[in-house]
């Protein structure tokens, strides 16, 4: 803390004044304007009567007056630097009545034979002007120390990008920021240049070494930009520039984050990957939404996970009649339940800790609550882990799923969507192909009730999505910890790609899949262009403040068991079919007969409980032929496997 800062601590400055203190001020200043009004007495009229019994008197009464009209009139109550006419009106009125009081006390003295009528009116007046100089100087004095406060504390020299209203909003509410000094607006071009937007400059940029001459020139420490989208616009060009020339780049909080009409200091925050990964979110059909959702009991699974829970806060927002959460992650499920319950004040929800692997639990949740709705998001994701526990991944995304479509049916469910993944394409894993398992038997399900081989009425979707950023375990959290402990930052193989979309926009494509399906569906989600993760890896460290290689090292670890080098393209017109939605596809499958479908994934069942792993993988890889082992000990299987013979 500096020394100014002390200061304000000790005085309270960043307050007011106690107004004992002010009291005590004014006392002081009543008493020196008496005693001035007793030298100018005695140098303007020379007179010899003014005795030390005189002088003692009057300023003695002056002080007892003062102290009486300032209590009465409550005149050091006011804040000073918030002084009004009525204050002033009240310190006049106190001064008059202390001056005149004292005059009318001391004619009644014998010692005194003279009115002295010019004294009372230079008491009085040099008793205003002394209080009103004290609050000028007290005023002055504080913003000259709130002004050395702000200095030390070294507010942030930023400007913001853009000229829009969005920009200028972002402006008015933080003009007078202790944290954040506006030195003007930065747009791209000289179409603005010179000119001014409510009061503050517009300057512009077209190369990198205009932002290096901000930087020197004022100091500029970061552009703020007003919102994630004006973000997104510029970050192939002014992103790249503030990297290069060390700007730090900050994004402002969206409207339901504003409090009072003041941003908070911790709600603007510096750009993270994910901003510049991330593309303009799916516009959602509202009214379908919530004809869909609203108003019925909705079912999620894995709930507490990082999809999951991401659906439990949109569907919160569409007004479900009942939300049941179902989870076995004990510690996430107590901290979504603690969210809701502070976001949602009004939602109707009932957290269950279940596992789908265990049949009883779910008829008992399906029984009790009678879902209309069920999203299945309960899955093992994390590719190796599952390469090394294979008889897991069969149970949780086989038999998980199996479980739950069953019940689906059983209970009339009207529509259930199950959450899957781009590794379900030509799977080179375990995980991937447990994935592709599970929507082979869910959709086989789903039509064997559309021939009338089975009873029921649900509809069942399934949305494939890439991989989605920050999810729990995935690459960005990782790759944030190394960096934040110094690195290195490993990467598996300089040339692996990755296509990645948010966990809001993947929840998006659940909820506008969902509303169109006609059922048996498997929707995909296009994608854009993939991402290298070696460049990912690099741009992170450079938005940390680092320079790759040099402050962090970026290492290669090679590729683990059952990893890709490139992922599948999910979305092309050779292997989907169009919908409404121009960034939603349907996907073109082989069709499963149920019987055979259903027989499989019992077959698979008994394998995993027996933990019979080549049996199992053997049968994995004859009933999604496309399947073929990457980087694993299972390789061996695709040799045996008599590819005319698939199931």
């Amino acid at each position: 803390m500096s020394t100014i800062e002390k200061i304000v601590a000790k005085l309270h400055l960043d307050r007011f004044f106690s107004s004992k203190l002010i009291l005590a001020i004014d006392l002081l200043c009543s008493f020196a304007a008496s005693v001035a009004s007793l030298i100018f007495e005695r140098l303007l009229i020379s007179h010899d009567v003014l005795t030390d019994m005189f002088v003692l008197t009057w300023v003695g009464l002056a002080l007892l007056f003062s102290l009486v009209y300032f209590i009465l009139l409550k005149t050091f109550r006011a804040i000073v630097r918030h002084t009004t006419l009525k204050e002033f009106a009240k310190i006049c009125l106190a001064s008059f009545l202390k001056s005149l009081s004292v005059g009318l006390v001391m004619m009644l003295l014998p010692f005194v034979d003279t009115y002295y009528g010019l004294l009372i009116l230079l008491d009085c007046s040099f008793t205003i002007i002394f209080l009103l100089m004290v609050r000028v100087a007290m005023i002055i004095a504080y913003d000259m120390l709130r002004e050395k406060v702000i200095s030390s504390r070294k507010r942030m020299n930023v400007m913001i990008y853009g000229v829009d209203d969005k920009s200028v909003a972002l402006v008015q509410r933080l003009i007078n920021s202790p944290h954040y000094n506006i030195i003007g607006y930065l747009n791209f071009g000289r179409r603005l240049r010179g000119q001014k937007l409510g009061g503050e400059k517009i300057f512009y940029f077209d190369k990198k070494e205009d932002l290096t001459l901000f930087r020197e020139r004022f100091f500029l420490d970061a552009i703020l930009f007003p919102n994630e989208t004006a973000l997104k616009s510029e970050a192939p060009r002014l992103v790249e520039y503030c990297q290069e020339t060390q700007v730090k780049l900050l994004v402002a909080p969206s409207i339901d984050e504003v409090i009072d009409g003041k941003i908070m200091r911790s709600s603007i925050r510096e750009i993270k990957i994910e901003d510049l990964l991330g593309r303009e979110e799916i516009q959602l059909s509202m009214d379908k939404i919530i004809e869909n959702f609203g108003g019925k009991t909705v079912l999620v699974t894995g709930s507490a996970g990082s999809i999951g829970s991401e659906l439990c806060r949109q569907l919160a927002s569409f007004g479900p009649k009942k939300l049941i959460l179902f989870d076995n992650g004990e510690t996430p499920m107590h901290n979504l339940r603690l969210e809701l319950e502070e976001r949602f004040t009004d939602l109707d929800f009932e957290p269950v800790i279940g596992d789908v692997r265990q049949e009883p639990r779910l008829d008992y949740v399906f029984r009790k609550f009678r879902p209309q709705v069920v999203f299945h998001a309960a899955a093992y994701k994390h590719v190796p882990l599952m390469e090394e526990n294979p008889c897991e991944a069969v149970r949780v995304n086989v038999t998980g799923s199996r479980n739950v479509a069953d019940k689906c049916v059983q209970y009339d469910v009207e529509k259930m969507v199950m959450i899957s993944t781009d590794k379900a394409v030509n799977p080179t894993n375990i995980m991937g192909c447990t994935k592709r398992l599970a929507e082979i038997y869910v959709q086989s399900l789903g039509l064997a009730m559309e021939r009338g081989e089975i009873k029921g009425k649900t509809k069942f979707v399934t949305t494939r999505f890439g991989n989605v950023l920050g999810s729990n375990g995935s690459v960005i959290p990782r790759f944030r910890e190394q960096i934040a402990k110094g690195g290195p930052v490993t990467v598996t193989h300089p040339e692996i790609t990755r296509f990645f979309m948010t966990i809001p926009e993947a929840c998006r494509l659940v909820m506008e899949a969902a509303t169109m399906s006609t059922g048996n569906q498997i929707f995909v989600f296009d994608m854009g262009e993939s991402v290298k993760i070696d460049t990912l890896a690099r741009k992170m460290i450079t938005l940390a403040g680092f320079v790759p290689d040099k402050d962090i090292m970026v290492e290669y670890s090679g590729l683990r068991p059952g990893e890709k080098l490139y992922e599948e393209v999910l979305s092309t017109k050779e292997n989907t079919d169009p919908t409404t939605h121009d960034r939603i596809n349907v996907a073109k499958v082989r069709q499963y007969e149920y019987e055979r479908a259903l027989k499989t994934v019992k077959e698979l069942e008994d394998y995993a409980v027996a933990v019979n792993i080549p049996d199992m993988v053997r049968l994995m890889k004859r009933t999604v032929p496309e399947f073929l082992s990457k980087n694993s000990e299972f390789e061996k299987y695709d040799l045996e496997i008599n590819r005319n013979d698939l199931i």
